[in-house]
């Protein structure tokens, strides 16, 4: 680890073995068929980024086949790029779903060295790549727009060991990876998709095939449909629906939440399928497409979008801005339109922020680094539920 961590509440492996050696023996496990599908082996929450967070029950099973499924699929891709075993950083809170299994389980089951961070922090974090020589970078996309906002201090380490960069738990927009790409050519990124429902896989990128924007190919394993409103599969394309996953990695359900679980897990003539949640294809506007154009703004340090209620257009976007040191001088008035004004020179009209831009001190994120947008959202209705009483 690296030298940060002496004071802090990581144990050494070596400490753990001493400490081992001196306790009673384990009584055997006696369990019966299959009862590692049924076990349950951590609950992990969600991320409660639009709603509550939810106790999700993941079996030793479900966690066991999203390890061993995941190292098949990425097996080909290292193999190509002469990778055998590399020096990962883990500088994502193992509480969360990206950190408990993609970081501290998959990255060594590969045979990987992990080099643990105890908490987040730029400096911390260069500092470790440069004198660990690590090769691949687990991160999330607010981590990756740092790292492009202080491209004098990143430089000033180095960075050159870096060939692998893996971005989850949001998406990582088209801009910021071509913008990573253009500053450290030598960086491959991808980025996955998944929940913590599914282990958390769903989609990953390998190595041998990157198609920046995308999240990948679907995990081996894995099954997808998209399901119309009408609770029909869509056979054809560019038509609409929620993205429906089955998978050995979904989950036993939710803790203490019958209905929840109820609602989000479905059976039909092929099975049981976990509903997603996500809309593929559609009109729809992504936060954090708009997120990442927003944030290449040089009056914006850093931003969060959401959809607030309109009576014409049904849902427009909305952004709560946090604003940058150079903007001192100049007025909210100022610093509102010039950010209206770029996003409607590059977007769409229907991503226009016709919701208006809100400055507040600080975006809501969660540990591993996901913005909030529950957070935002319940601000946003108070004011609604303001407005009405006073009319």
């Amino acid at each position: 680890m690296p030298d940060q961590t002496n004071n802090s509440r990581f144990v050494a492996l070596s400490t753990l073995i001493d400490e081992g050696r001196h306790l009673p023996p384990l009584p055997p496990l006696r369990w019966v068929k299959e009862q590692g599908k049924r076990q349950v082996a951590y609950i992990c929450f969600s991320s409660g980024t639009s709603g509550l967070p939810k106790g999700v029950m993941l079996s030793h099973y479900n966690i066991i086949s999203n390890v061993a499924l995941q190292v098949a699929y990425e097996t080909y891709g290292r193999k190509l790029a002469g990778v055998e075993t590399q020096v990962g950083l883990g500088l994502l809170p193992f509480s969360h779903i990206y950190g408990l299994v993609i970081i501290s389980h998959i990255l060594p089951w590969q045979g990987d060295e992990v080099v643990v961070l105890p908490r987040y922090n730029l400096g911390h974090m260069l500092a470790a790549i440069q004198k660990y020589k690590v090769r691949h970078l687990p991160l999330v996309p607010p981590i990756a727009i740092q790292l492009l906002q202080n491209k004098n201090k990143c430089d000033s380490y180095d960075l050159s060991s870096i060939e692998w960069v893996t971005s989850g738990a949001a998406p990582l927009g088209a801009k910021t990876i071509e913008s990573m790409q253009q500053t450290w050519p030598k960086w491959k990124v991808g980025q996955g998709y998944g929940l913590t429902e599914s282990s958390p896989s769903v989609c990953t990128t390998s190595k041998h095939d990157i198609l920046p924007g995308t999240s990948g190919s679907i995990v081996l394993g894995t099954r997808c449909k998209v399901i119309d409103e009408d609770g029909k599969e869509v056979t054809e394309l560019e038509k609409p629906g929620e993205l429906y996953v089955q998978s050995p990695n979904v989950c036993l359900g939710y803790m203490n939440n019958a209905k929840a679980t109820a609602e989000t897990f479905v059976w039909d003539e092929d099975g049981r399928w976990l509903r997603t949640g996500d809309v593929v294809v559609g009109n729809q506007v992504a936060p954090a497409e708009l997120e990442a154009h927003i944030l290449s703004h040089p009056f914006v340090a850093d931003c969060a979008v959401i959809s607030v209620p309109d009576d014409f257009a049904g849902e427009v976007p909305k952004a709560f801005v946090v604003k940058d040191v150079s903007t001192s001088n100049k007025s909210d008035e100022e610093v509102m339109t010039a950010i209206c004004k770029y996003v409607e020179s590059h977007k769409a009209k229907y991503k226009w922020l016709q919701g208006g831009v809100e400055f507040i001190e600080a975006i809501p994120k969660s540990p591993s680094g996901k913005i909030l947008r529950r957070v935002l959202q319940t601000r946003e209705k108070g004011k609604s539920v303001e407005v009405t009483s006073k009319l």
